[in-house]
């Protein structure tokens, strides 16, 4: 599996984090379905090869768009990514999406789009763009002249945006009331506009960011004890973390580890927030 990420144009570094180029080509009899947990991060995903499918709690599969936006995830979903998978992902910062696209991200919890029914007939030139790239660096050209187009038509950043930003930076632990502080707003007005630009409430967001990095430590690193995870990411305890982990992945840290150990694709290995 190939795995790079790219930051993105110094126009394009507001509002997106980091634009990732994946190539993974299964070998006859690897697993190929895969469980996704949720992130802090909203997406957009370009699916170069096969196409995959997304399974969502007591739903059945079904087959993804050649292009996708993806917003945030309360829990976990299941990605059967064929055996040819190459795709793209664009990552972007908190609020990021909100300042693309201009509707409330509380519509997009749990969702994904049709790329093409959002941004239009461009959607079919990308894909046929990206198909036509010969290595990661072409792609992540294509995405970039894609994305850098959309700039003029972002609505405009608040205080709000870049308070999010350190809240993530510190992975969420940090006083809700500080990080209202930052975004120069009220307890309440900043859980309404955390809503509108996010889609989450400040304190499931911040629970949310904690989370993720508990895991993509597991991913990254696991040799390391639950107990050290535990501590590195700001959990009070283990059971904090535990908690945290069946409402998110549905799963407790014990089950993920067999899992991830029986998976060859490590799909938020390395991910950049």
């Amino acid at each position: 599996m190939q795995v790079q990420f790219y930051t993105p144009h110094i126009l394009l570094q507001e509002f997106i984090n980091c634009i990732m180029v994946i190539d993974a080509a299964l070998e006859e009899g690897e697993a190929s379905v895969i469980c996704y947990p949720p992130t802090p991060q909203t997406s957009l995903f370009f699916y170069i090869n096969d196409r995959i499918k997304v399974q969502k709690k007591g739903e059945d599969f079904v087959l993804q768009p050649r292009s996708v936006v993806v917003g945030l995830q309360s829990s976990s979903v299941v990605l059967d990514v064929n055996k040819n998978h190459k795709a793209v992902r664009v990552g972007f910062h908190p609020g990021g999406l909100f300042r693309l696209l201009g509707f409330p991200m509380g519509e997009t919890i749990d969702a994904s789009y049709d790329a093409a029914d959002i941004f239009g007939n461009e959607m079919k030139e990308v894909n046929e763009k990206l198909q036509e790239a010969e290595n990661f660096d072409e792609i992540k050209k294509v995405m970039e002249e894609f994305l850098l187009a959309k700039v003029r038509l972002l609505k405009k950043p608040l205080p709000f945006d870049s308070a999010m930003m350190e809240l993530l930076r510190v992975n969420g632990n940090i006083p809700i009331e500080q990080v209202a502080s930052l975004a120069c707003l009220s307890l309440r007005q900043f859980e309404r506009v955390s809503k509108e630009r996010i889609g989450f409430s400040p304190k499931v967001y911040a629970r949310l960011v904690r989370f993720s990095k508990a895991y993509r430590l597991r991913e990254d690193f696991p040799h390391l004890s639950w107990t050290n995870i535990a501590y590195e990411c700001g959990y009070f305890d283990q059971m904090h973390l535990i908690r945290d982990f069946k409402e998110f992945a549905g799963i407790t840290p014990g089950i993920i580890e067999k899992e991830l150990e029986n998976t060859p694709l490590r799909m938020q290995r390395g991910m950049r927030l």
